[in-house]
């Protein structure tokens, strides 16, 4: 495995004796983000060619479940009744996620709605269906879901909750296929000229400090490509590099399964550090095992290994993911009573039933928790639960229920017995215009970033919502392929 310290080649465009081919906008990769930034180009009437390192285009997008995270007042929010504004959304993702870029975040929030339509206009399927229940995917073709913590304690005092999961219409997981279909048919339709079977492996720079082409390795040998105007770098995140995860979050634990496709493996990384892009929240982690549906276990409580809750059992499942994984030993049980017993349904999680227990003090003692502090957690929250309130976590009413109804049972929910899967966030730092930028904060000349590869709105798990990462990508694409394509060289390489 490669270095993670080592940043990819950087050629001059003096040393390059031929081009193989000459370009527009170079975009590298094909998945969601490289596909809108293909389209987006194209249609500025840029000639554009598409590096992909597969043999065909979709990346990891098209292995997701399809779904966007918009607002703002989209078509499909109005048909479920639901009154959003930019303004809404905005306040809500900056109190949920800790971005640290306003600008960018607000930029998004303006022209959420309008990119539904966008897509909606390509071809990919949504219905106008809403999807009540809470689940990590709906089970249905329905559209609109909440998929975040727009209801949790303090963003719900912050901005009016509101639903912004927009899925694919497609029953259950595997929407991310649907979309990709429509988007790469767009820009096949629309002209855009698509190389596969090719790594990019250096960038190549003229004296002026500009990326004006690409190096290229192919099953039979290196290949320049010239980029007239811009080059926008959209090859995916580095989940599947157990180094570069380990390097960048010591403390996330070796046993979970990482999300994505083989090349996901830092290399656009790597090329944005070798003309000194700037990284940003590479510890940035979302894991997930969630514990419902069925949406009764959510009246439980989650318990460290001291007998204490944590968080609130309302949260979407990554950021009580975030809590278990910050928890001692990363130990945690899901304790309920009789009442609402139930066993989880997401499989893969292999959340595991301990045992069954006539008391709470019998649980207490059979998990190897201090004498007393189980007791003292459950008779604490059974009381304010009786009042419809949670003074520790404020948990919403619509989830507290007396846990007394023994016999009484837990999950370990742990990270060494369970299975959680996760995604990287962390990446190039980037304007609200998507220009790669140095240390300095400076863009450098000719390069855009968009995608998983990028660091856009959310920073870690604790804000986290599904949809953070289709809907960006997508958008930012857009944004980077029509900046790249308007792009003036300002030497032409050599």
């Amino acid at each position: 495995m490669t270095n993670v310290n080592e940043p990819a080649e950087l050629l001059s465009a003096s040393d390059i004796k031929q081009w193989d081919d000459t370009a527009d906008v170079v975009v590298i990769g094909y998945g969601i983000a490289g596909a809108c930034a293909a389209l987006e180009a194209r249609r500025a009437g840029a000639d554009v060619l598409v590096i992909e390192r597969a043999s065909g285009g979709g990346g990891a997008s098209a292995l997701s479940a399809g779904i966007f995270y918009f607002g703002g007042g989209t078509d499909v929010q109005r048909a479920a009744g639901y009154e959003d504004s930019a303004d809404n959304m905005y306040d809500y993702l900056m109190a949920s996620t800790g971005a640290p870029d306003a600008k960018l975040v607000r930029r998004y929030c303006d022209h959420s709605a309008e990119q539904f339509d966008w897509l909606e206009a390509q071809g990919v399927p949504f219905n106008r269906g809403h999807y009540k229940g809470k689940s990590v995917i709906a089970p249905t073709d329905d559209c609109l879901a909440s998929t975040g913590n727009e209801k949790l304690w303090p963003f719900k005092q912050v901005a009016k909750p509101v639903p912004r999961g927009h899925k694919v219409a497609k029953e259950g997981d595997g929407g991310g296929a649907l979309a990709m279909d429509a988007l790469t048919t767009a820009c096949e339709r629309e002209g855009v000229r698509v190389e596969v079977d090719s790594r990019v492996n250096a960038f190549i720079r003229d004296d002026a400090g500009r990326i004006v082409g690409v190096r290229a390795k192919q099953s039979d040998g290196q290949k320049y490509f010239r980029a007239k105007n811009g080059v926008v770098l959209a090859a995916g995140a580095f989940g599947l590099n157990r180094e570069m995860v380990s390097h960048y979050s010591p403390q996330f634990p070796d046993s979970c399964e990482p999300l994505g496709i083989p090349n996901n493996d830092g290399d656009a990384i790597r090329l944005g550090q070798a003309v000194g892009g700037k990284l940003r929240s590479m510890d940035g982690i979302i894991a997930t095992a969630s514990f419902y549906p069925p949406e009764q276990l959510i009246k439980a409580i989650l318990v460290n290994n001291k007998g204490e809750r944590f968080v609130a059992e309302d949260s979407y499942h990554g950021r009580s993911a975030q809590a278990i994984m910050e928890q001692p030993e990363t130990v945690a049980y899901l304790v309920m009573d009789s009442a609402i017993f139930a066993y989880p349904e997401v499989a893969h999680a292999n959340h595991r039933l301990i045992d069954g227990w006539e008391t709470v003090a019998e649980m207490e003692a059979g998990l190897n928790m201090p004498q007393g502090s189980l007791q003292r957690t459950m008779a604490e929250y059974n009381e304010g639960a009786a009042r419809g309130e949670d003074a520790l976590f404020h948990k919403d009413k619509e989830w507290l229920q007396p846990l007394d109804k023994g016999p009484y049972a837990a999950f370990e929910l742990s990270y060494s017995n369970s299975c959680y899967y996760y995604i990287t966030l962390g990446g190039l730092t980037i304007s609200a215009d998507t220009e790669v930028l140095d240390s300095n904060g400076n863009a450098i000349p000719g390069l855009f970033a968009a995608g998983a590869c990028a660091s856009t709105i959310s920073q870690d798990g604790r804000g986290y919502a599904s949809g953070l990462m289709l809907g960006p990508a997508s958008y930012f694409g857009r944004v980077a392929g029509e900046n790249a394509a308007r792009e003036s060289a300002a030497v032409s390489p050599g």
